[in-house]
């Protein structure tokens, strides 16, 4: 089984690395991750990630996840990416992302008429790419399985491995790597966060964020 993970710059590194962790322990996989030239990508976190290979180089995957940040408001732009995911999601068992890598799935059409989710910050914007959104941690829709934001990640791959190999491979896999969240605050998500911190966070990081990625997204829909 291969699994591929679409990587370009300023990717939010945990939007990869969290699935790519869990997902690598499938049995029989063999994981590739891709740039399109193959050279190294820069995270948000100053870091760069050493892709496996090109887009040239890369197999047809049974699995493409693409990871979101703040890149992909040049990444839904920028052709050979977007063709590249297209064009390996009309061969591929799941076609997957995390936060709003799900708007490079929007830009290679691939969210038209299903339901989808992405970082609580931006589901306001799936519709431009015809998506319904769901609000859930993981959706799936046929085979169309998007997370949330981030640390849904982790989340997404165990509901996939059960998904593709079965609960009890999710379930040993999840033991394997100690993933027993316990968080010392009760506020990863809008809905159970004080109102002052989400209207805060927002004011200072999402409601321009948002903006700017509608920009990118109704600049490349209408370029197509």
């Amino acid at each position: 089984m291969n699994i591929v993970f679409v990587l370009f710059d300023n990717v939010t590194q945990l939007d990869f690395s969290g699935p790519v962790q869990f997902l690598s322990r499938l049995p029989g996989a063999k994981t590739h991750v891709v740039s399109k030239d193959g050279r190294p990508v820069i995270t948000d976190c100053g870091f760069s990630i050493l892709p496996t290979a090109s887009f040239a180089d890369c197999p047809q995957a049974d699995i493409i996840c693409v990871p979101g940040g703040h890149g992909v408001r040049e990444a839904i732009g920028d052709t050979a990416i977007v063709e590249f995911v297209r064009e390996q999601a009309k061969a591929a068992q799941w076609i997957t992302s995390v936060c709003t890598g799900s708007f490079i799935l929007g830009a290679a059409g691939l969210l038209q008429g299903k339901k989808a989710t992405t970082h609580w910050a931006y589901t306001q914007l799936l519709p431009l790419f015809g998506a319904m959104h769901e609000q859930a941690r993981v959706v799936r829709d046929g085979n169309l399985v998007t997370a949330g934001g981030v640390t849904s990640g982790i989340d997404f791959a165990l509901e996939l491995i059960a998904m593709a190999q079965g609960e009890a491979v999710a379930r040993t896999i999840q033991l394997a790597l100690e993933y027993d969240p316990a968080p010392p605050f009760d506020g990863g998500h809008p809905s159970r966060t004080a109102q002052p911190l989400v209207d805060g966070l927002k004011a200072r990081v999402y409601d321009k964020a948002a903006d700017d990625m509608k920009a990118a997204i109704c600049a490349t829909l209408a370029a197509t």
